[in-house]
């Protein structure tokens, strides 16, 4: 929102009188708990709203402690009904989870043996939800709005506040409907947080699929693969300037944890050198001397907080990187027409190679692929669309062609050589054996998509595992 500075000192006091509002309801709920966690969630908003209350149909509210509260913030006489409801709302959901939490601990439900019982949490970072109409009032294409705060002496309307954008504007999409937005501000921002009732939608059957193969060369490599192997498009995606980005926060980490353990080994060759010193005097230095004081540092970790700003934009840019590959599969798939996207299920992988400390160790761990596997799930099929996962055994190692296993190129690490002699890239070639993966469980029956191997057989000798070929060959027989 295009707020002026006055604007925004209002926003962020109405933020904060609706959490002071809001601490005294939770103790008001949590005190009452035992009557109101009978009721249905629309009687228990009744029930409390009647105990804290003053009007004329009810002038003795049943709960003394918020009459004093009132006193004591004049304020709360004059605040919203609307407003009121919803911080009623949210003091029942607090509460709610606290006791299901609190009962869970003495049934003995939990992760550790030793653990400490849950605490009631009263000073809540909750921020106010406005229903429209009564607080929240939308201009023409939701290009401005008008919204109830309090200036500190009594509830006004701030009137005809730009909206600079609309995030993924999803309501402004056919038969979706924005529920009551929540007012999230702060020293930092004031925006609407607007939640969407999004329409179901399911798209159409397709005879090709967007197979995507994970790597480290190439954040995600993208296939159109047909029914009868046709691979229709492809497409790399490697936003490599937020990777060095993310990469040089890293290597600065790795800089600064250096220096901090040169610099204790260090102190440790100084404490040693004092030892020997002493004890070329014949001298052994006592238990609370200095040199043992020393000594002690060499054991310590790194602090707590070390580098965290730098972790933190390295975690973001990471974050970043996985929503701008999920963007490119999601643009891709669309562009095609495709219902269906297929990975590979690499659900609790680990890298096992590279050493401690190396290069190679690092790309592992600062790979991203559960992250894109889930915002491409969340999106895709938020757009009516289906994700799939299959088998990930040989889809790399074996060539798309059908020629056998690849070697990986002396020259290129991201070619693979096939064994007719024949380079290709590697992640393209899994790309597509993920594809035909796909299209060749669904023809034979495997509901599971876990098929790896053409045919059975009986002992353990190894099988040609799909590839396209062999999904060509089966559509051409």
């Amino acid at each position: 929102m295009s707020a002026d500075k006055e604007q925004k000192r209002q926003m962020v006091l109405t933020v904060e009188t609706y959490r002071k509002f809001l601490i005294t309801l939770v103790i008001v709920v949590n005190a009452q708990w035992f009557t109101l966690g009978e009721l249905t969630s629309k009687k228990r908003v009744n029930a409390v709203e009647k105990m804290i209350h003053q009007t004329a149909d009810n002038p003795n509210p049943k709960h003394r402690y918020f009459q004093k509260t009132i006193d004591r913030y004049p304020f709360f006489r004059k605040f919203p009904s609307y407003l009121r409801r919803a911080a009623i709302a949210d003091a029942i959901g607090i509460v709610s989870s606290f006791q299901s939490r609190y009962y869970e601990w003495q049934s003995g439900i939990r992760k550790h043996r030793a653990d400490r019982p849950p605490t009631l949490t009263a000073l809540c970072k909750t921020y106010p939800a406005l229903y429209k109409g009564q607080q929240v009032k939308y201009g023409l294409n939701y290009q401005t709005i008008d919204i109830k705060v309090w200036s500190g002496t009594d509830w006004v309307w701030l009137n005809n506040i730009k909206i600079k954008r609309h995030g993924l504007s999803r309501h402004l999409i056919d038969g979706n409907q924005i529920q009551s937005p929540s007012l999230v501000a702060n020293k930092n921002k004031c925006q609407l947080s607007m939640p969407i009732e999004i329409q179901k939608v399911d798209r159409e059957d397709s005879d090709f699929v967007c197979s995507v193969d994970m790597g480290i060369n190439n954040a995600a490599t993208v296939s159109i693969v047909g029914k009868n192997g046709t691979v229709k498009a492809r497409k790399f995606i490697n936003p490599a300037r937020d990777i060095d980005r993310r990469n040089q926060r890293r290597m600065m980490i790795k800089k600064k944890s250096s220096q901090t353990a040169n610099l204790t080994l260090r102190v440790r060759q100084f404490a040693t050198d004092g030892k020997r010193s002493h004890s070329g005097l014949g001298v052994s230095p006592s238990r609370g001397s200095g040199v043992q004081d020393c000594d002690c540092l060499t054991k310590q970790k790194l602090p707590n907080g070390f580098c965290q700003g730098l972790y933190r934009k390295s975690a973001n840019i990471n974050l970043e990187i996985s929503r701008k590959v999920m963007r490119g599969i999601v643009e891709l798939a669309k562009t095609h027409n495709v219902k269906v996207i297929v990975f590979e299920n690499l659900s609790g992988w680990k890298a096992k190679a590279g050493k401690k400390g190396s290069l190679q160790k690092q790309k592992f761990h600062l790979w991203c692929h559960c992250k894109i596997v889930e915002l491409t799930q969340q999106r895709w099929r938020e757009l009516g669309g289906k994700v799939v996962f299959v088998n990930p055994k040989y889809t790399s190692a074996y060539a798309f062609d059908g020629s056998g296993k690849v070697r990986s190129s002396k020259i290129n690490y991201s070619l693979a050589v096939f064994k007719n002699g024949k380079q290709y890239n590697a992640d393209l070639s899994a790309a597509y054996n993920i594809g035909a993966r796909y299209w060749y469980s669904l023809i034979m029956g495997d509901k599971h998509f876990s098929r790896v191997f053409v045919g059975k057989s009986s002992n353990d000798t190894l099988r040609t595992p799909v590839t396209l070929d062999t999904l060509r060959n089966l559509r051409v027989s």
